[in-house]
């Protein structure tokens, strides 16, 4: 340990390997992905819907396609609804069992990085790799969140991972195992987990003129068979039951459509991901940064121009996409994982600290006036009224616990900080722990209950009453369906009839009966005109 307390910062003076601080390392995964997994109520839209999708099919009895409130859901594949049936049978219908396979493929996921960093960039960089993998703001926010982006990243990483291990040595076992990746993150998210790994690999290997070794390792015959034994049945199933149906909604709308348009809202400038990727780094934006200033020496080493193919093509790729969200770029930011661990450990690695804490800093300062900034919001013009009235909660929903955590952990990063002993790469790593300690066991509970709380404890309340209940001048929140155990469909309601609405939207005349309120939403009976 005495060799990390110095004043030195590059981890080349002061080795992670065989210390106290390596060996926490290894362990920030499990604390990342599993600390109060189930903390915060279920996020609409995405964690709602998929969710309610899984539930549903316990309740139809059909586990070979999903169902959203009861209308066909082709915005995935099945895969990842089978992972969280498996958590749902073990665990009921809580928030624990749908986010149980994404922090499990996070941690896969996390440990990869290490396992295949350790053997080509040696151990204290492999042990920086692991900590952006599972402390960084982009991966910890999919690694617990339940929906399909934690696993497809995983698989991605298993796929080009393996990929690499096949072109550097030749042998045929890695180039098998990546089909199967292949064929699973087919079966996740569609295309993408194709296009990635094989326009990363073409890339390579026309840099280097190896032509005749990507078309060997792209069309391997066993390969092939593997991916086409994985990936059809399924495919073949859809197609069978839905047709045309199948072709539009999950072919044509959510993926074509998904990169020629902006889907849903979701659109944004070509410099999107330029912005997005420091913010989804945090706190290892600076020596991301850093690292970039070495691209030109490392190009002519294959692991490394293969690390910077590999993010330069996702990023480029999903920048010319009209639908645009900050998860997608994650796709291209495990090869930062190992080339941040790269310029970490290096002999020109980080001595000055202060540049890389800054952003972090503001972080820890923003915590604690989190309830406070969400009041001023709540009672300003910004935004419509139901969110308005959903951060109107902001002061009290902030208990002494969340108080007393926030500015605790304000505290004791300013002494980290200061601390003249500790040298600025291990500063870095507690920084990091500390910002994931936090956000998983405070403030993401705090902002899901601001959040969603209300939602909940409406869908708890229609459960109890045990009637049936539309959504009524309210886009859908799928996470209520899931609370409550029930298919919700949207319309009018009849006399007698309860429905979920918002406040907002909630006429003062209506002839209703309010059986539930919170923040922004109403639980409410109606009556005869």
């Amino acid at each position: 340990m005495s060799g990390i307390l110095s004043s030195g910062g590059r981890l080349a003076d002061s080795p992670l390997s065989g210390s106290l601080l390596g060996r926490l390392i290894l362990a920030l995964p499990l604390l990342a992905f599993l600390l109060r997994l189930g903390g915060a109520p279920l996020f609409d839209v995405d964690e709602g819907a998929f969710s309610e999708a899984t539930r549903e099919m316990f309740e139809r009895g059909d586990f070979l396609f999903t169902y959203l409130n009861g209308a066909p859901r082709f915005d995935k594949p099945i895969l990842v609804y089978w992972f969280q049936a498996l958590g749902y049978l073990i665990f009921g219908p809580t928030e624990w069992a749908f986010r149980l396979p994404s922090a499990t493929a996070a941690i896969v996921w996390s440990y990869a990085t290490y396992f295949f960093a350790r053997r080509r960039v040696g151990e204290d960089a492999a042990l920086v790799a692991l900590a952006v993998a599972s402390t960084a703001l982009g991966p910890f926010a999919i690694g617990r969140a339940a929906t399909a982006d934690g696993l497809l990243n995983c698989l991605l990483a298993l796929t080009l991972f393996d990929v690499w291990r096949h072109l550097e040595s030749g042998t045929r076992a890695p180039l098998l195992r990546a089909f199967v990746w292949i064929g699973l993150g087919a079966l996740t998210k569609g295309p993408v987990a194709l296009i990635v790994p094989g326009t990363v690999s073409l890339l390579y290997c026309a840099s280097r003129g190896e032509w005749k070794t990507w078309l060997r390792t792209v069309f391997n015959p066993l390969g092939l068979l593997i991916l086409v034994l994985i990936v059809a049945p399924w495919y073949a199933y859809a197609l069978m039951r839905h047709g045309q149906d199948f072709i539009d909604g999950f072919i044509m709308r959510h993926n074509v459509q998904r990169f020629s348009g902006s889907l849903e809202g979701h659109g944004g400038s070509a410099f999107y991901y330029l912005i997005a990727v420091p913010l989804l780094l945090l706190p290892w934006s600076g020596l991301f940064f850093s690292a970039l200033g070495r691209l030109r020496n490392q190009w002519s080493d294959p692991l490394t121009r293969f690390l910077w193919i590999w993010f330069a093509f996702v990023l480029g790729f999903f920048s010319l996409s009209g639908t645009k969200l900050p998860h997608y770029v994650l796709y291209g930011c495990t090869p930062l994982f190992i080339l941040i661990g790269l310029k970490a450990a290096g002999s020109d690695g980080p001595r000055r600290v202060w540049p890389h804490l800054i952003a972090p800093g503001l972080l820890f300062l923003l915590f604690p006036l989190l309830p406070n900034l969400f009041d001023a919001l709540s009672r300003s013009t910004l935004g419509d009224g139901f969110y308005r009235a959903q951060l109107g909660r902001a002061l009290e929903v902030a208990d002494a616990t969340y108080i007393a955590a926030t500015v605790g952990g304000l505290v004791l990063w300013t002494a980290i900080v200061f601390f003249p002993r500790l040298g600025a790469a291990p500063k870095l790593l507690v920084t990091a722990a500390l910002q994931v300690t936090l956000l998983a066991g405070v403030v993401v509970p705090y902002a899901g209950e601001l959040a969603q709380g209300p939602v909940k404890a409406a869908g708890l309340k229609a459960r109890e009453l045990g009637e049936p209940v539309v959504f009524w001048r309210f886009t859908t929140a799928p996470s209520f369906s899931v609370y409550r155990q029930g298919v919700t469909l949207k319309g009018d309601p009849a006399p007698g009839q309860l429905a979920l609405t918002r406040i907002d939207r909630l006429p003062a005349d209506a002839a209703v009966e309010r059986i539930f309120t919170q923040g922004g939403v109403a639980l409410v009976r109606m009556q005869q005109p």
